[in-house]
């Protein structure tokens, strides 16, 4: 996570379109509770599939990148993070480090992207407020 909450500051400023969008305290709080509210969803709700939950959870994922980041490189990075933290836990399932109780995606639940990519978004947040 810290690696992760460093690296938007870094790659903001590298591509030198630094993050002007909600850069207060406030809004990065109010990002944690919408990303805590996401990742509650994803183990509460009931839906009729997975598809479904899916579906709503990568359209509140995309909200919550909406609502408090909005830049190409928060996009960039929490697809990024969340293809490679699906990588890593599809190899850790593979090799039997643990597993899901009722995998339907490749080993892994297929919500779990949409919370990588939350939670990516929301670090970042965190890190760029840090970095300020």
């Amino acid at each position: 996570a810290a690696v992760v909450g460093l690296l938007y500051p870094c790659i903001d400023s590298h591509l030198g379109e630094p993050h002007k969008f909600k850069r207060e305290w406030a809004s990065v709080m109010r990002c944690i509770a919408v990303f805590v509210g996401i990742n509650h969803a994803s183990a509460k709700l009931d839906f009729a599939n997975n598809i479904q939950l899916s579906l709503t959870l990568a359209a509140l994922s995309l909200g919550l990148w909406w609502t408090f980041d909005r830049s190409r490189s928060g996009l960039g990075l929490g697809i990024t993070i969340a293809f490679v933290a699906t990588l890593i836990t599809q190899f850790l399932v593979y090799n039997g480090v643990y597993q899901y109780t009722s995998p339907d995606f490749l080993y892994i639940r297929s919500w779990l992207p949409c919370i990588f990519f939350s939670g990516g978004v929301t670090v970042g947040n965190i890190g760029r407020q840090l970095a300020m």
